[in-house]
């Protein structure tokens, strides 16, 4: 879809998507994204999805101790950013000592296990306040920060871990590294097919953009789109096939 509307000139092989976890709806677009600027980082060649180069991750201010190959596993190459995905899954060496450690910061936790899948604890203060940011690093010094408010998810009175252990799948989703909308929330996600690059910003999804028409160089706003006011995690897929119906509406017409 992307190369056919790019073969009519008007716009490059560039696309956007903007998912607001706060209101629900966002933005998508396709073309140069001229405003906000957004940093990028390559994608790993010939590999079925979009995968990128992780090179470290920060709990906090504090780094985890991996070693550089550990988010290679056979012909698994890089981090997969997938906005067709809920949540975020992490091979079990990267799982286990990141949860640890945001479990750290608030030792006296009693944790249980909801629908047979979800680590979940009560807690009654600022989540923001109790629990550590999350850094994930990527090559040519990009970098995507996940708050608390991001990664924790509220579910029958409790809060839970949106990290999931891919080490406990089977197939080929066993000790991938998945990063999927609980942590694409709230950034405007750049994929640079020109460049074959992928890169993303914090942003207010309930705005606007700008792209550029490439026939006439003039520049457009493409604002966002709202479902309704109830917002969950199953929401997603329904928003990214609306933004992408009215925008193939308004290209065509």
């Amino acid at each position: 879809m992307i190369s056919q509307l790019a073969s009519t000139g008007k716009v490059k092989r560039m696309f956007a998507h903007c998912l607001d976890g706060v209101n629900g709806g966002g933005i998508f677009a396709i073309g140069h994204v001229v405003e906000p600027k957004v940093n990028t980082t390559p994608l790993v060649p010939n590999q079925p999805h979009y995968n990128v180069n992780m090179t470290a991750v920060e709990v906090g201010r504090d780094f985890l101790n991996l070693t550089t190959n550990i988010f290679e596993f056979g012909n698994k190459k890089g981090t997969i950013i997938d906005s067709g995905t809920t949540l975020a899954y992490l091979p079990e060496v990267i799982y286990v000592p990141l949860v640890n450690k945001i479990l750290s910061w608030q030792s006296d936790l009693e944790l249980r296990t909801l629908d047979e899948q979800y680590t979940c604890f009560q807690y009654s203060d600022s989540i923001d306040d109790g629990f550590p940011p999350i850094t994930f690093h990527f090559e040519r010094s990009l970098s995507l920060k996940v708050y608390p408010r991001e990664y924790l998810f509220p579910f029958e009175g409790f809060w839970c871990i949106g990290w999931q252990n891919s080490g406990l799948q089977s197939g080929d989703t066993s000790n991938i590294t998945l990063l999927g909308d609980l942590v694409l929330s709230n950034k405007l996600v750049l994929y640079d097919l020109e460049n074959q690059a992928i890169g993303w910003t914090e942003y207010n999804c309930s705005s606007s953009i700008q792209i550029k028409d490439e026939l006439t160089g003039s520049v457009h706003l493409v604002g966002a789109h709202y479902l309704s006011s109830a917002w969950s995690l199953s929401s997603q897929r329904a928003i990214i096939f609306l933004l992408i119906t009215t925008l193939l509406h308004h290209l065509v017409y």
